[in-house]
């Protein structure tokens, strides 16, 4: 037969017995129904019908039921690996709980037989040993359900089910202790033997169970509940039958809990043999935090019972146990909140407060010892966040934690302050060797990143303060490592090593701050333009905006003075802003006396990463009732390479509305050129450095000339910046450059003095 066959014929087999056993599930109900009514209606003690023939007929079917559901579950097997080969069988549960039904269906039935006949004395054995046997292979068959059960469980879900099986246990070891004295007392029969013997320990195992599915909260293949409860009333039962000792009569309404609680084990080994229809996940979060609160009251409620009346001596080792193991979650959170408390949640470093106590713990020990305080602080981190958004730059921070642990030193202890801020102690250290260190570090960090299938290039500027010559504590090494971090961002220096004169300057900073933010607000900026000239016509056709700092004190403050500073200290989005406004209010003033100037306003990278600029500038255009064509953007190559995609997007829509886009000091940022073919430009302007010593060098004539020819070949307008003499003026003419700007032609003038140059250049240009 082929194995395509036996899989088919296996699958027929399986489905077979899928329906068999449905209506011996169905029948077994029957019986169940019918006995449990018999029992219910009152006679004179046993009734042959309903106590004979019934109950053995109940009997039967619930061991045919157990029995079908094994062969339906090896069928499945079989089935499964198709060729018809050996299968072993994976759910053991099941044959055991058949045996378990079958011999204790045998030996109450042989009970019952020799109750009838008149020899209980010869019972006594054979329900001994029977019941001992259907719970050794019960406890057998919860051991291996709550195994499988636990895989995969955390710790937590373990110890709060261990905490309310204690409990219930220890609640059960008092109400069984009297019982079993009493049932020693009384010497009762054999088959009370087995119901009193192996309860406690079947329940205690019941009780696993039930907290496990309680804590766990998952309630996939729910069914098995029904093993459980199908156990505690079959147990119940048997705790009743011992309370009733020789007082109980065959034919009760007692005997229908042992029939509904072996009914309730054959549904069990019924539904666990079909496949799972169940996958939930939800969980039961009221139920997984009463479950060790009621538990734990019960344990304490022991204890307080057993100092005022005896109690076992057992009940009080398991409510002692469970105290101890609801004493161990609050331990052990309160070492995870402390642990938590001193650990950074993003990059898994210690933190700011972790950094404090482990730092004056290590001077207090040893303040004889050389060390040195890094304060690393990532360059134009704001940029990542703007443009890729905050859980890439999330992603970034846990890299660079990653990478920098990964290049200190044994010992070294390394935190994250927070933000893009770290800090590092150095243990054993000079300058010289605390110099190294962040040479190595920022090599480290120069490496490229990837974030979003971006490769990402990053630097860090380092200060450096030197423990204990510039500061015996935490607090004054952090402050003058923070000053050296800022001198090494404002020289560009990747790190700098705290010297007396950074402090004036610390302070310098700190106060140029916050005279900005007031310069923002009162009016302080300025603008000054400078023409650009058509090299064609010597017409001026627009001009450049140059911001200005008209500072109350210092005077006239040019870009280089303060324009740093304000990209980090995140003041340029309000710079940018406060820029076109004065520009395009300008050019509204210019529109009005005639002139017909456009305007053009450089774009630093944190602005143009403001995904709402294109319809934030548009609406400032249509509130002037300015056209588009009055505004040039200038934005520099280093944003156009470090964010293609974004870049294409802003000036697509930037384009789209009618705004000109020019590229500003081109050829001194990335060498490639694809950008110039993909992205929407209108403009180039060649940086001054090339154009300064084209009086002089053939080869940067010839570097100008060519740039000129590309623009060309691209559709592109070339702008020549830094023209300083006639000489490069008429070679520019020469080479075919379209516009130039610079001091041979005028320099960036304030707007009043612009008028005025313009109205003598347009009379002498009517001059005969």
């Amino acid at each position: 037969m082929q194995p395509t066959a036996r899989a088919h014929y296996g699958r027929l087999f399986s489905g077979y017995f899928a329906r068999s056993a449905s209506g011996l599930a169905w029948l077994m109900a029957v019986f169940l129904g019918l006995y449990v009514i018999g029992l219910l209606v009152p006679d004179a003690g046993f009734n042959p019908f309903v106590d004979g023939w019934l109950a053995s007929l109940l009997k039967l079917s619930l061991v045919a039921v157990c029995w079908a559901a094994v062969v339906r579950k090896r069928a499945r097997s079989r089935a499964r690996v198709g060729a018809g080969g050996l299968a072993r069988f994976r759910h053991p549960e099941l044959l055991l709980t058949a045996a378990a039904v079958s011999i204790i269906s045998f030996v109450d039935s042989y009970s019952l037989g020799i109750l009838i006949w008149g020899g209980a004395e010869k019972a006594s054995p054979v329900s001994e040993v029977g019941y001992l046997a259907f719970f050794v292979l019960m406890l057998a068959v919860l051991v291996i359900v709550v195994r499988r059960q636990m895989r995969g469980m955390v710790w937590s879900v373990v110890l709060d089910s261990s905490i309310g099986a204690l409990g219930a246990a220890a609640v059960l070891a008092v109400l069984l202790g009297p019982m079993a004295n009493a049932r020693g007392a009384a010497g009762a029969n054999a088959a009370i033997t087995a119901a009193v013997a192996y309860p406690l320990f079947d329940l205690l195992l019941v009780a696993v169970v039930v907290a496990l599915t309680t804590s766990q909260g998952p309630v996939a293949r729910r069914r098995w509940i029904l093993l459980v409860f199908g156990l505690l009333v079959f147990t119940s039962s048997g705790l009743v039958f011992t309370i009733l000792k020789t007082n109980y009569v065959l034919g009760t309404p007692l005997d229908a809990g042992w029939a509904v609680g072996l009914s309730l084990i054959a549904v069990w080994a019924d539904a666990s043999s079909r496949p799972d229809l169940e996958h939930t996940n939800s969980t039961n979060g009221v139920a997984a935090l009463a479950l060790p609160a009621v538990s734990t009251a019960a344990g304490l409620g022991v204890l307080l019972l057993a100092s005022q009346t005896p109690v076992p001596a057992v009940a009080v080792g398991l409510a002692a146990a469970t105290m101890a193991l609801a004493a161990v979650p609050l331990v052990s959170r309160q070492v995870a909140l402390r642990r938590q408390s001193r650990t950074d949640e993003l990059t898994g470093l210690p933190n700011r407060r972790a950094l404090y106590s482990e730092v004056s713990g290590r001077l207090a020990e040893d303040r004889s010892r050389n060390r040195a305080l890094l304060l690393l602080d990532l360059d134009r981190f704001k940029e990542v966040n703007d443009s890729l958004g905050h859980d890439a730059g999330d992603r970034l921070l846990m890299q660079v934690g990653r990478r920098l642990q990964g290049g200190l030193p044994s010992g070294d202890l390394l935190a994250r302050l927070g933000g893009d801020e770290f800090a590092i102690l150095l243990e054993h250290t000079d300058q010289a060797q605390a110099e190294a260190v962040a040479l190595a570090l920022r090599d480290a960090l120069a490496q490229p990143f990837t974030l979003e299938g971006i490769s990402l290039q990053t630097s860090a500027s380092i200060g450096i303060a030197l423990y204990p010559d510039q500061g015996d504590d935490l607090t004054a090494l952090l402050r003058k490592a923070d000053m050296a971090m800022y001198k090494a961002k404002s020289v560009r220096s990747g790190h700098h090593v705290y010297r007396s004169a950074d402090n004036r300057h610390g302070d310098a900073r700190l106060r140029t701050v916050q005279e900005l933010r007031l310069a923002l607000t009162e009016d302080q900026l300025v603008l000054h333009y400078q023409p650009k000239i058509c090299l064609r016509t010597g017409f001026v056709a627009g001009v450049e905006a140059l911001v200005r700092w008209n500072h109350p004190e210092r005077g006239l403050l040019f870009p280089d003075q303060f324009l740093t500073l304000v990209e980090e200290t995140g003041l340029m989005h309000a710079l940018t802003q406060e820029v076109l406004r004065k520009a395009l209010d300008q050019s509204v003033l210019w529109s009005d006396q005639g002139r017909t100037l456009t305007i053009a306003v450089n774009l630093s990278g944190s602005s143009l990463v403001d995904a709402d600029l294109p319809e934030r500038v548009g609406a400032m255009l249509s509130a002037r009732g300015l056209l588009p064509t009055a505004l040039m953007l200038e934005i520099t190559e280093d944003f156009l390479m470090a964010d293609r995609d974004r870049a294409r997007d802003i000036l697509t829509r930037l384009r789209a509305s009618g705004i000109k886009i020019s590229v500003d000091d081109f050829g001194t940022g990335y060498s490639s050129l694809a950008y110039l073919r993909d992205l929407p430009i209108d403009e180039l302007k060649l940086d001054q450095s090339f154009v300064f010593p084209m009086a002089d060098d053939v080869r940067a004539a010839a570097l100008v000339a060519s740039t000129i020819d590309l623009a060309h070949g691209l559709g592109l307008k070339m702008v020549a910046e830094g023209v300083e003499n006639g000489v490069a003026y008429d070679e520019l003419v020469r080479y075919g450059c379209d516009y130039a700007q610079g001091y041979f032609m005028s320099r960036p003038l304030s707007a009043a003095a612009l008028d005025e140059w313009l109205t003598a250049r347009q009379s002498a240009a009517t001059l005969p």
